[in-house]
């Protein structure tokens, strides 16, 4: 009996400790809107080898995106398809700020950098279909 009892307190504390962790990200990026932003730099970094100065104002934007998402979340709430056309909007506004920084080649990274984005995306949301085709 002692024993079922000390295995069902450690089951308990795991998930506890697992559900409070899991509620530290703050959305499914997680973190702060700093910490996505040098996560979103980073990678961009790493594909197009981005120098600092470029880093700097990359960063600069996708703050400034993060921003007004969180603004928009707080607004719109559960409409997930006003908030969808609203931060499709976003990242082309923040791509059009990012583009100018780029060199010819590194426009070129970008746009192929785009382009497989879009297409995990509409794999993604491919993959939320049943066969029958409904949610």
């Amino acid at each position: 009996m002692k024993r079922l009892l000390i295995i069902c307190a450690l089951l308990f504390s795991t998930v506890a400790f697992a559900q409070a962790q899991q509620g530290q990200g703050g959305g499914r990026m997680g973190g702060t809107p700093e910490e996505r932003a040098k996560r979103s730099t980073e990678m961009l970094a790493e594909k197009l080898k981005l120098t600092d100065d470029q880093k700097t104002k990359v960063t600069a934007i996708y703050l400034e995106q993060n921003a007004k998402m969180r603004k928009l979340r707080d607004s719109l709430g559960d409409n997930r398809e006003g908030m969808m056309a609203v931060m499709v909007k976003n990242t082309q506004e923040s791509e059009a700020k990012i583009e100018p920084l780029l060199t010819a080649d590194q426009k070129k990274l970008f746009a192929t950098w785009k382009e497989e984005r879009k297409e995990m995306m509409k794999k993604r949301a491919e993959g939320g279909q049943r066969q029958n085709g409904t949610k």
